[in-house]
């Protein structure tokens, strides 16, 4: 049986992670003095941020599928003019 002591001492432990509560505090006091309420960082504007880039990326995706098919097709006429060029009788 284990018996808990009531004045138990600060491990290292319980310093980090106060140091690390205090450190984060000022980061944030410091960026709302800097950057003002208005531009703050939040995490809906993360989210948004994040789906734009998706958007963006997912457009840029779909206009390089578009050119690699238009680079296909055309490779295919080509290819296909080169064949009619060689079949034909000469005359």
């Amino acid at each position: 049986m284990s018996i808990v002591e009531p004045n138990q001492s600060i491990g290292l432990t319980t310093i980090s992670r106060t140091v690390a509560s205090l450190a984060v505090s000022v980061v944030h006091t410091l960026e709302r003095a800097v950057v003002g309420e208005d531009r703050m960082r939040t995490a809906r504007g993360n989210a948004w941020e994040a789906v734009c880039a998706d958007r963006a990326r997912a457009d840029r995706r779909a206009e390089l599928d578009r050119l690699v098919a238009e680079l296909a097709a055309a490779r295919a006429a080509a290819r296909r003019q080169q064949e009619q060029r060689e079949h034909q009788p000469v005359a």
